[in-house]
């Protein structure tokens, strides 16, 4: 009688599985990996969050084409992807034109961005504190950004400018201003922030991912989770967290 107990327990042990959380491979830290597709749940674990994984092979994203993009390998989270064709559809009837720009990038991605500028800018701001601050006035370090997660979006055009009065793209930024949060959109760098990124008139969020995927964020990580590229020793001296992470519109919160 013990035998079979005994036998039994070990059966429902092997149906159960591990006690690891949803999302933990355990994978080496750092390494790029398919996620599953409930991985991007808040509780899932940290690769998702810091954009250690392909979106090409995530089950949960998309590819975006034509009309909505004109550039190859644009791939989005299913969810944000369905809203933003309703609202380019609703855009379409009053001659607004809107084009994705850049969608999801990975860490890896993300990484290329940053030490790009990190060389270009080593003339010019030759301290590594003052260097990273100036590349921090638009872009993130790697694992930093709301671009990892497949809810964020830029639109038309990577400067502020165009969408300001006499730019091309003013009529755009107005009528986002005015319908984007119909579609569950809204601006996460806007202007009269006391910290973080400079206003983005381009860049658009959507909030039922991005908001529990901040708030996952702001509870699982660290900035000694940020790691892996030139510069990232700087983080917790900068606060990227605190400051960069969370420092965006409280409507985006």
């Amino acid at each position: 009688m013990y035998i079979f107990f005994w036998a039994f327990s070990l059966l429902i042990q092997a149906c159960q599985g591990t006690d690891r959380p949803i999302g933990e491979t355990g994978a080496p830290s750092g390494t790029t990996q398919a996620v599953p597709a409930n991985a991007a749940q808040p509780g899932a674990g940290v690769d998702y969050l810091l954009g250690k994984f392909d979106p090409a092979v995530h089950p949960d994203f998309v590819k975006v084409g034509k009309p909505y993009t004109d550039r190859p390998g644009m791939m989005l989270r299913k969810e944000s992807f369905e809203a933003f064709k309703k609202m380019w559809e609703a855009a379409q009837k009053e001659d607004i034109s809107l084009k994705i720009i850049s969608s999801t990038r990975n860490f890896g991605q993300q990484k290329n961005i940053w030490e790009g500028k990190w060389e270009r800018f080593a003339k010019s701001a030759p301290l590594p504190k003052d260097r990273a601050l100036k590349i921090l006035e638009f872009s993130s370090m790697p694992g930093s950004s709301r671009h990892h997660w497949g809810s964020d979006i830029d639109l038309n055009d990577l400067n502020n400018a165009t969408f300001e009065t006499g730019g091309k793209y003013r009529k755009v930024y107005e009528w986002l201003n005015e319908h984007a949060h119909e579609y569950g959109f809204c601006q996460p760098y806007t202007a009269g922030r006391t910290q973080g990124y400079h206003e983005e008139k381009w860049h658009w969020s959507y909030s039922p991912l991005s908001k529990p995927f901040l708030e996952e964020y702001r509870k699982t990580i660290t900035d000694n989770d940020i790691k892996g590229f030139k510069g990232a020793e700087l983080a917790a001296e900068i606060g990227i967290v605190q400051y960069y992470v969370a420092g965006i519109n409280e409507n985006c919160k």
